[in-house]
């Protein structure tokens, strides 16, 4: 139908006319004058409108915002600042193991346990997980040098058993210093336990294998030195010490010695058994595996325990180092317990002070330097008779010394 404008006028289903209106723009022209400008039109359920004609207040032509801050970007949260309104906020970035991964959120969002936010802390990402591998660097070294003192070793063995009926070999008690070697050899591949991912056998086992071990080489150093001793005193015919010459007395030392470390470490596995530990809060970002050694004051017992033995074995090999030549082996077993005590005087601070893969790797260097030390000190020097100077290696110049 045509209203009395003669203009068409229409109505929907409902009796309704639909809506048609004009956008207008109150604005404010040079003169200082208002004026209305139309910017758009509402027709037929859509809206035009032309923003770049639009004056705002202030005679802006910028769509104006309705907060005092611009709204907070991904990683970051908002912080009301004091004694402004709701609209006025800082942006700031989520705290360590929080992120934000939406614009203007007022709270970070807490990563689960075993994973970290990303660089921008928009996200979590699964944290990083260490220990010492055999592909690290650092475990690569300490194998190679495991490798490198084994074969030594092993020389060192094939050498004295090829030569056992030289007099160089059978000074003082040629069956402890194959003992000796043995346990080495064992040092040796202990260390091998302690590279790698740990497992809950590997914990429980390692401390403990490596503590009877090295009591097992400390009491056979020990043994060596106290026989050095007696072999000296009981050159008088008259001696009582003759008495103690043969094999009962050294492997009685050595027997005993490693005993009481045997029971150390067995009340230690079964009262305070070592496991397997995801360590997620000494390092930040990062997941350690490593063992848990159960009970510090069983892991220090043990410790100690070497340490007595060597302390005594470095106060004996001292006080005999001025024997004559024939049983000068107390001079180099002086010398290993130097090199011994000093590795692990060393090792305890530094023990303390490191943590994660670096905190085994440096009980690994200490396994290997204080092996090595009794390996070089007590047998090379023997080997380069054997091989180098055989003139030496007879009765008859042991006599004339």
């Amino acid at each position: 139908m045509k209203s009395s404008l003669d203009e068409e006028v229409f109505f929907d289903k409902n009796g309704d006319t639909p809506a048609s209106y004009d956008i207008m723009n109150w604005q404010l022209d040079m003169e200082g004058s208002n004026k209305f400008v139309k910017v758009g039109l509402f027709k037929n359920g859509k809206l035009f409108i032309n923003e770049s004609i639009i004056i705002w207040n202030g005679g802006q032509t910028q769509v104006p915002v309705s907060v005092c801050s611009e709204s907070c970007t991904v990683g970051y949260r908002k912080a009301s600042r004091q004694g402004q309104p709701a609209c006025c906020f800082d942006c700031i970035q989520c705290s360590e193991g929080e992120v934000s991964n939406g614009t203007g959120m007022s709270d970070c969002i807490k990563c689960p346990e075993d994973q970290w936010p990303n660089s921008g802390r928009e996200k979590c990402v699964t944290k990083t997980v260490e220990f010492l591998a055999y592909e690290d660097p650092l475990g690569s070294a300490l194998t190679s040098g495991t490798a490198v003192l084994l074969l030594l070793n092993c020389f060192t063995c094939i050498t004295f058993v090829k030569f056992r009926h030289t007099p160089v070999v059978r000074a003082n008690n040629r069956k402890l210093s194959y003992i000796l070697l043995f346990a080495l050899t064992l040092c040796f591949l202990c260390a091998l336990i302690f590279i790698g991912q740990p497992k809950n056998m590997t914990c429980i086992l390692r401390q403990a294998m490596f503590g009877i071990i090295f009591t097992l080489c400390i009491s056979c150093v020990l043994a060596k030195t106290i026989m050095v001793v007696i072999i000296f005193k009981a050159t008088n015919p008259h001696s009582t010490l003759r008495n103690w010459l043969g094999y009962k007395l050294p492997s009685g030392i050595v027997f005993s010695g490693t005993l009481v470390q045997l029971v150390i470490c067995i009340i230690w596995l079964v009262c305070f058994p070592p496991s397997l530990e995801h360590n997620m809060k000494t390092i930040t970002g990062k997941i350690l595996i490593e063992c848990n050694d159960g009970s510090l004051f069983a892991f220090w017992c043990m410790l100690g325990y070497i340490g007595v033995l060597a302390s005594v074995s470095l106060v004996v090999a001292f006080l005999a180092r001025k024997l004559p030549n024939d049983f000068n082996e107390a001079k180099f077993i002086c010398f290993s317990m130097l090199v011994f005590v000093s590795v692990w005087l060393s090792f305890i601070p530094a023990y303390l002070s490191t943590k994660g893969k670096y905190m085994v790797a440096l009980e690994v260097f200490a396994i290997l330097s204080s092996s090595a030390g009794l390996e070089i000190c007590i047998f090379i020097p023997k080997c380069y008779i054997i091989i180098f100077r055989p003139d030496l290696n007879t009765r008859k110049a042991t006599v004339n010394k």
